[in-house]
């Protein structure tokens, strides 16, 4: 086995199993975990305390408990989420952070019944109302309060610190593999390259960046080869099970670039190193420097011309949009930037994705059908 499958395989098998990397971290540092709920939250106050954040994203899961608690027409993620937490899953948390950027997540926080205590906060969708800033910093300050009222420390200023350098290393180590991996499609396949990506969400954040480094070593080491199969970006909220990525392998598609929200949006923009004490540094990473995102208001709508711009940049054939079941927010960003891709000569292709799918046959015919025509 080379140092690259080595490497690989290592992060896949704690992208598959959290509750271990969980368990594993307790045992090396003592200290427990905190859940991290979807999309975004401040992660950094939960590693400045010491703790591990953990992604929780649903999953694969037959829904039955949740049904009490959400509408069928609640997304399958928060559905997953609501069902496992039924089921105990996350009772060994120490806490659970939920932003609001939704109407399924704004009441998650009140629906919350699992034993360990939830924290919700909300983002400011509207960056550019003047006092945005503040608005989220204050948030973040009630954040850290009720973590350090549930840890029984304080999260100090310089700690913080440390985390942010931590994290902005860990966002630009991750957006160089992005780079690095769409040259080596024959090596990371959609799926070594979704597991890169979510191991993250179950390590320390400085363990996976050097992971993640002595990868890109690794592969820069290694010939480039001439891909034979077509190229896509991809669009949307997450792009699971494996199965569904399976698809885009077994019809020879390599995914060079992303735009989802569970991958390279979690580590699109940085936390300025300047502009204010370290709360508000962090707001500013939402309010001055993300973009691109359906959940964050853009009256300019840069997500369309940010696409067409990905496709042209890595020479990418079509864009291949995992359009999440029920997620208002995508829906509504749908119609415009599938209108730009058309008037730009680019090829789409929707797929609904919803985590509760046991059967993938429909989505491999439009996949191949998708080939067939680019």
């Amino acid at each position: 086995m080379s140092k690259i499958d080595t490497i690989i395989s290592e992060l896949q098998a704690i992208a598959s199993n959290p509750r271990k990397a969980m368990n594993d971290y307790k045992a090396e540092t003592g200290k427990g975990a905190v859940g991290i709920a979807p999309v975004y939250a401040p992660e950094e106050l939960v590693y400045a305390a010491g703790r591990l954040p953990i992604g929780c994203w649903g999953g694969q899961t037959e829904i039955s408990n949740a049904r009490a608690y959400l509408p069928p027409f609640a997304c399958s993620i928060m559905q997953s989420v609501m069902e496992l937490e039924c089921n105990g899953v996350y009772n060994d948390l120490e806490a659970v952070i939920f932003s609001a950027p939704c109407d399924t997540l704004k009441c998650m926080g009140q629906k919350w019944k699992g034993t360990c205590p939830c924290i919700q906060f909300v983002h400011p969708q509207n960056v550019i109302v003047e006092g945005s800033t503040k608005f989220l910093a204050t948030e973040y300050a009630i954040v850290k309060e009720k973590l350090e009222g549930i840890f029984g420390e304080k999260i100090t200023d310089e700690a913080i610190e440390k985390a942010i350098v931590v994290y902005n290393e860990h966002r630009a180590t991750m957006r160089e593999f992005c780079k690095v991996a769409a040259d080596y499609p024959q090596v990371i396949d959609p799926i070594k390259r979704h597991a890169v990506i979510k191991a993250g969400f179950f390590m320390d954040k400085a363990k996976h960046t050097a992971a993640v480094k002595e990868l890109i070593a690794e592969l820069k080491a290694t010939p480039v080869q001439p891909w034979d199969g077509k190229k896509v970006v991809l669009t949307g909220i997450l792009a699971e099970p494996n199965e569904l990525l399976q698809v885009l392998i077994d019809n020879k598609i390599a995914v060079v670039a992303d735009d989802l929200a569970q991958e390279s949006r979690q580590f699109r923009a940085d936390v300025p190193a300047e502009g204010g004490d370290v709360l508000t540094r962090l707001a500013m990473q939402w309010t001055k420097n993300m973009y691109g995102c359906s959940l964050l208001t853009d009256r300019d709508k840069s997500r369309s011309d940010m696409l067409v711009n990905m496709v042209k940049e890595t020479g990418a054939d079509a864009v291949i949009i995992m359009m999440m079941k029920f997620c208002d927010p995508e829906e509504f960003d749908y119609p415009m930037y599938f209108q730009k891709l058309n008037a730009a000569g680019i090829k789409s292709l929707k797929l609904e994705i919803d985590q509760q799918t046991t059967s993938f046959e429909q989505a491999a015919t439009r996949v191949q059908a998708l080939v067939e025509t680019l």
